[in-house]
């Protein structure tokens, strides 16, 4: 009898328990990303005076970081769940952890969703920039991560995400979706410059997608970032160690301000796409000197079968440097200029694996030394103004 009980009452909690389990969620994803890559006249490491030689190499994550993560969800009725994501960023040629390490560098937030009322998030997390302008870029589309932005100056492949973070993501109001960030500097006022704005950001943006037209536009404002490791910085607030590649050329010095506002344009005519992104970047240094970036995108893919995608992409760089120039290793006068083209495409094997081919040109003009195709290892070496990079690889979705 006791035996019976038992099993009755276990069979009475498992029936109570599984409509309430039904409601939550946990899912385990991922991308897996590598191939050969090749790129000229590069001289990371080597100091200013170095010859630029080319290499061939191994790489991860160039066409699509390499990540795993969990996300998950509760319902807690009347149309509000609770969410989180966890993710983590790492090499697959060496499987070390990116992001400097971070366990989940990439994303980590919780936060509430309302189907009417949008998404409240807090951790570390892609401002709005990225959210918003982002996805019309050929590099976030098909140009890999090669055919980023000269130094990402105006993060559109988020080099730097944001810790401290509280979001906002609104609902979508028939195509129209808009949002906005702010990260905490973490810090108390203690005099000398600490305190709220030591190191914290803020961001707003807004898109609108129906039928075949796009538009996205995008603000970012950072408060003396963690850009350099000295006694001045806050380590531990909004941005702090994510300047970090070797090609990220505008970084070099201790930066005081970091502004960007980007907004873009997308229209699909049948197979065909075509787009345009603007965006404004100017970092400010503690040094007193400044460099502002206006960088103009023109770029188009079309689809020439349901498994083959092929992209062309024309982006030009206009910098100007003011206050006491210190960017010997970027320019030699206030007028540096980069043109760089984009070409490439995708075949898909399924929908969860690809195979890419990617090419990039870029050349330094005006006043700028070196090129500085995005994460190939390194500028150009002395004496040379342009760069190319080739890039074939494969990636899995899971």
């Amino acid at each position: 009898m006791k035996r019976f009980q038992l099993t009755a009452l276990a069979a009475a909690s498992f029936a109570v328990a599984a409509p309430a389990m039904a409601q939550s969620n946990v899912t385990l994803y991922g991308v897996i990303d590598a191939g050969i890559g090749y790129v000229n006249n590069v001289a990371s490491g080597l100091g200013p005076t170095a010859k630029g030689a080319h290499n061939l190499q191994a790489v991860s994550g160039i066409g699509q970081g390499n990540r795993w993560g969990l996300k998950g969800s509760e319902d807690l009725g009347g149309g509000l769940k609770a969410v989180f994501v966890l993710e983590n960023g790492f090499s697959l040629t060496n499987g070390t952890s990116l992001q400097n390490g971070r366990m989940f560098g990439r994303q980590a937030y919780v936060g509430l969703q309302s189907t009417q009322a949008g998404t409240v998030t807090i951790g570390r997390q892609y401002d709005s920039v990225v959210d918003f302008v982002s996805p019309i870029t050929s590099a976030k589309q098909w140009a890999t991560q090669y055919g980023a932005h000269i130094g990402d100056i105006d993060n559109l492949y988020n080099s730097f995400r944001v810790n401290n973070s509280v979001k906002y993501t609104s609902a979508n109001y028939n195509g129209f979706s808009f949002g906005g960030l702010y990260g905490f500097s973490n810090e108390a006022n203690n005099g000398n410059g600490t305190g709220a704005s030591h190191n914290s950001a803020f961001s707003l943006g807004a898109s609108y997608a129906n039928g075949p037209l796009t538009a996205a536009l995008g603000y970012m404002h950072l408060s003396a970032p963690g850009s350099q490791t000295t006694a001045t910085v806050n380590a531990n607030g909004a941005v702090s160690t994510d300047y970090s590649s070797a090609t990220d050329i505008f970084y070099t010095n201790a930066v005081d301000k970091h502004d960007i506002a980007a907004a873009g344009v997308s229209y699909q005519i049948q197979a065909a796409t075509v787009g345009f992104v603007y965006s404004y970047a100017k970092v400010r240094y503690t040094n007193q000197s400044s460099i502002r970036v206006n960088t103009f995108e023109l770029n188009g893919k079309y689809q020439f079968t349901p498994n083959m995608l092929g992209g062309l992409a024309f982006i030009y760089s206009d910098g100007s440097v003011g206050g006491a120039t210190q960017l010997t290793n970027i320019t030699k006068g206030t007028k540096p200029r980069w043109f760089q083209v984009n070409l490439g495409g995708v075949y898909s094997f399924s929908k969860r694996t690809e195979s890419y081919l990617t090419g990039v040109y870029q050349r330094a003009t005006g006043d700028a030394i070196v090129a500085a195709i995005d994460n190939v290892g390194g500028p150009t070496g002395n004496g040379a103004q342009s760069q190319i990079a080739v890039v074939a690889g494969l990636r899995h979705k899971f």
